[in-house]
């Protein structure tokens, strides 16, 4: 049994509250996130910190790609759109915590694209439909061979943390997020949760926990309004 987050956005104090109820109801299992912890709230320097002294895992987003490439690798394709996409309240959260900058940025360099576990699949955007003849069953067996393919392709907009493609039916639940949503939503066709809620607009922060690719319990809590303010 898992928890896994969707994307937090720099809304800390948010991240807080979901995190207390996750171990409150649930405290012995394991928390993911699915990714783009940065841009757009107001503290993401924070929840790095967060993430970083919880252990909490999670799955690179694009907005945290674009974060790390604009900074350490101006010229890569990842990170040209940062500038567009709330890197100014990114910045300042760092203003006086730009030492802590360099650590996590190994923290997201490390981040893996995916996590292929017993109790689902988690990235942060999803396998898209375009790699369908890619993603036959026997692919799972060998995650050398996902990470591969997903590498290959991370630029394009059917790439794991980009795409809003219809996505694959992996024959076991993904959780993704990136596409925003209303409410938790379940798409049974490809047998997805996508949980992007869109804590930084003012919505609410998702979490679902997971047990064998069963959704078994979610908690979503309204925006603390200064982590948008």
């Amino acid at each position: 049994m898992i928890a896994v987050i969707g994307d937090i956005h720099g809304c800390y104090h948010t991240l807080i509250r979901v995190y207390e109820e996750i171990k409150t109801k649930h405290p012995d299992i394991p928390v993911y996130s699915v990714g783009d912890l940065v841009d757009r709230g107001n503290f993401s320097y924070e929840v790095l910190e967060f993430i970083k002294q919880n252990k909490i895992k999670f799955t690179a987003g694009n907005h945290d790609l674009m974060f790390y490439y604009y900074v350490t690798q101006p010229t890569n394709p990842i990170g040209k759109p940062w500038i567009y996409n709330g890197s100014e309240s990114t910045m300042e959260s760092y203003r006086n915590h730009m030492p802590a900058m360099r650590e996590h940025f190994v923290i997201i360099k490390k981040a893996p694209l995916f996590f292929n576990l017993k109790d689902c699949f988690i990235s942060h955007a999803g396998i898209s439909s375009y790699y369908q003849k890619n993603f036959k069953k026997d692919i799972f067996s060998d995650n050398a061979k996902i990470k591969k393919l997903l590498e290959q392709e991370l630029s394009s907009s059917h790439g794991v943390i980009w795409t809003r493609d219809e996505l694959i039916n992996l024959g076991k639940l993904q959780i993704v997020g990136h596409t925003i949503v209303k409410n938790m939503y379940h798409n049974k066709k490809s047998d997805t949760l996508y949980i992007d809620t869109s804590a930084f607009a003012g919505n609410k922060l998702t979490a679902v926990i997971i047990d064998d690719n069963k959704l078994i319990d979610s908690i979503s809590l309204n925006t603390v309004q200064i982590d948008i303010a």
